[in-house]
């Protein structure tokens, strides 16, 4: 496996087949998640950051939408744990930063919320279910200038 990887913005026009090639494995592969709900028809809308390898080929994906909502964090089994998912938040705040979004919220996976507080995100109310999976709703303020 390639140790080097960059992220960067994406678009679903020209990165779909790659995004979601990457969210399938992951949701729908490793996660059982339906594909229906997995694609939910909102990406073309969306703002979205890709991750790749030294050889081009896709190991992460997520996505804002442009009310400050980010979903869709996915990261390849093999590269968890070396900073693909700390590269795509990056990117996504630096995008809502650019774009003028000062709040943005997600759903996070229970075991993941340690990850998104690293990130200024704090729980917002309890846990509850989403696709099956247990989920706690987050939020984040950027600061003010």
């Amino acid at each position: 496996m390639a140790g080097v990887m960059r992220v960067s913005r994406a678009s679903w026009s020209a990165d779909g087949e790659r995004l979601r090639a990457v969210r399938a494995e992951v949701f729908v592969g490793e996660q059982g998640v339906d594909p229906g709900v997995e694609l939910d028809g909102l990406d073309p809308g969306c703002f979205h950051a890709i991750a790749l390898d030294d050889a081009g080929a896709a190991i992460g994906a997520a996505r804002m939408g442009r009310d400050g909502r980010i979903g869709r964090m996915a990261v390849l089994a093999g590269w968890r744990g070396r900073g693909v998912g700390r590269g795509l938040m990056g990117c996504l705040l630096d995008i809502a930063e650019g774009e003028g979004i000062a709040r943005t919220y997600l759903h996070s996976q229970g075991h993941a919320a340690g990850f998104y507080e690293q990130f200024g995100f704090r729980a917002e109310g309890g846990e509850f279910s989403e696709a099956g999976i247990p989920h706690v709703a987050m939020v984040r303020e950027a600061a003010s200038p």
